[in-house]
């Protein structure tokens, strides 16, 4: 057996640990943040509602909000 499977082997265990603690992490962080601030219901209108829509004033060119 050649010697630096074992470093391989070690290599792919560091690898995958570390990809483990990245998930465990990123959990107990999205946890943390949830309990931290708290899903509030939306109350109002989303802001493209809220917008006039506009149209083209033939004479000018310039663009107006609809009456």
């Amino acid at each position: 057996m050649p010697p630096f499977v074992p470093q391989v082997i070690g290599w792919a265990l560091g690898a995958l640990g570390a990809a483990v603690v990245a998930k465990i992490l990123a959990k107990e962080w999205q946890r943390v943040n949830d309990e931290l601030h708290p899903a509030e219901p939306v109350t109002e209108a989303p802001a493209h509602a809220r917008i006039p829509k506009l149209r083209r004033d033939p004479k000018s060119g310039v663009y107006r909000p609809e009456s």
